[in-house]
């Protein structure tokens, strides 16, 4: 295994359309991006964690509660530009850097140490992301959840070197004969990326190709111009994944932890 500097970077914005201020929410008695960020803190084999923000608010907040935060434009487009952007403001060179989404506040770390020891391990890999196989039972739910809202949850198939094939969000696989074992074929995939410096860069600057927007899947730029997107199956100990996108969120976000408990001390 290479020694590798290791960097998670969490974007956090203030003037979220659906959920202004959505950091600084409380969620059970603390705030969001706190939430987020001792999730990332717990994670073994990277040297620090930051958010980057554009917003003096969020900032001050992290920093009082012990974290390290960077200020980054107002005009970043996306949360990966984002992540960039903060490198400049950080005296950290990292050869590793993971975008840890700033509203995924039940991700257990166990998700992030798996895309940690895949990047140190494989140097080969330039961007890698995790994935959860359903068991049968959550693939029905996630059936039915699709008749309701037919874009919730992405979906990869990948290929037998645990490459993307493709991310969609569609059910992929369609599966026509079922097979007697415990897990479906079926991978959802999680939202957190580990970029070899020089593939963000990279992606940054590729364009936009179509099927990404057909299917509003930014990933799906990296497939298009082929550059291989590493696959990392994670199991998430029974833990119940959530992030939170509307105001909505934050109630079904406290159901979850007053039922599962902490994924971490939060002191």
């Amino acid at each position: 295994m290479l020694t590798m500097k290791t960097l998670i970077i969490i974007p956090a914005r203030y003037a979220s359309s659906r959920f202004p201020g959505k950091p600084l929410k409380l969620i059970a008695g603390h705030s969001l991006i706190k939430r987020v960020y001792m999730l990332a803190a717990a994670v073994g084999g990277v040297e620090a964690v930051y958010v980057a923000t554009d917003d003096q608010r969020i900032k001050t907040h992290v920093e009082e509660f012990g974290g390290k935060a960077v200020m980054t434009p107002v005009g970043c487009r996306n949360g990966s530009e984002r992540v960039y952007a903060a490198l400049d403001c950080i005296p950290e060179k990292p050869d590793t850097v993971i975008n840890f989404q700033g509203d995924s506040v039940l991700t257990p770390p166990v998700v992030l140490n798996e895309l940690v020891s895949c990047m140190k391990s494989f140097p080969e890999v330039e961007v890698a992301t995790p994935a959860v196989r359903l068991s049968w039972d959550e693939y029905e739910k996630l059936l039915e959840a699709k008749k309701a809202q037919p874009t919730s949850g992405t979906l990869v198939v990948c290929n037998r070197n645990n490459d993307a094939l493709y991310f969609s969000r569609a059910l992929i696989p369609h599966i026509r004969n079922r097979s007697d074992t415990d897990k479906s074929p079926v991978c959802r995939h999680i939202g957190i990326y580990a970029y070899r410096l020089e593939a963000l860069k990279r992606y940054l600057e590729l364009e936009p190709g179509i099927l990404e927007e057909l299917e509003g899947l930014e990933q799906l730029r990296l497939l298009e111009h082929a550059v291989p997107v590493r696959v990392v199956e994670v199991d998430c100990g029974g833990r119940t994944l959530y992030s939170i996108d509307t105001p909505e969120d934050v109630a079904i976000a406290e159901e979850i932890i007053k039922t599962e408990g902490e994924p971490v001390s939060l002191s």
